[in-house]
């Protein structure tokens, strides 16, 4: 059952909300990439490296989870060729994970995804993200090939086809 509390809405990455969670998504990554608390260098260095610039319309969209006040999560969808959408940033701040934000959120960019007639929806991850492996497993995303280089290793896919 989805969070009560929880609303969701399209940012810009540029947005305060849109630039606090994707530093709290970043510093997330790049602490558990180093297996220790990124500094802020660490994180402004892979925001940098990394932008989020293509989740704006039209080629894409971010949403943030909030609680209240509080931003608690995001997600975003890059739009691609052929009817197929890349799922990124999937982030849930550590205290509001196993509440069922993630379950609400991976729903919502699928949803976004048929609405702009997307077929299929891809995303990447690595191996150390627990969280993110269970919760792509739950939402039904089956694992593929690889589609690019980087961090990732692990691959996966999702068909939007209504049953």
């Amino acid at each position: 059952m989805p969070p009560a509390d929880v609303r969701l809405t399209e940012v810009l990455p540029g947005s305060p909300e849109g630039r606090a969670v994707l530093r709290d998504y970043f510093r997330d990554i790049v602490s558990r990439s180093h297996a220790r608390e990124a500094t802020d260098g660490e994180v402004d260095a892979e925001m940098r490296d990394d932008p989020s610039d293509d989740l704006c319309p039209p080629g894409g969209m971010l949403l943030v989870a909030s609680r209240g006040t509080t931003v608690i999560g995001c997600v975003g969808l890059r739009l691609l060729p052929g009817g197929l959408g890349e799922v990124t940033r999937v982030f849930v701040e550590p205290a509001a994970r196993g509440a069922g934000a993630g379950g609400l959120l991976m729903r919502a960019v699928e949803d976004a995804a048929r609405d702009r007639g997307l077929s299929r929806v891809r995303l990447d991850t690595r191996s150390d993200l627990t969280e993110a492996r269970r919760l792509y497993a739950r939402n039904g995303y089956q694992p593929v090939a690889p589609f690019n280089d980087g961090w990732a290793d692990l691959w996966f896919e999702k068909s939007l086809a209504v049953p």
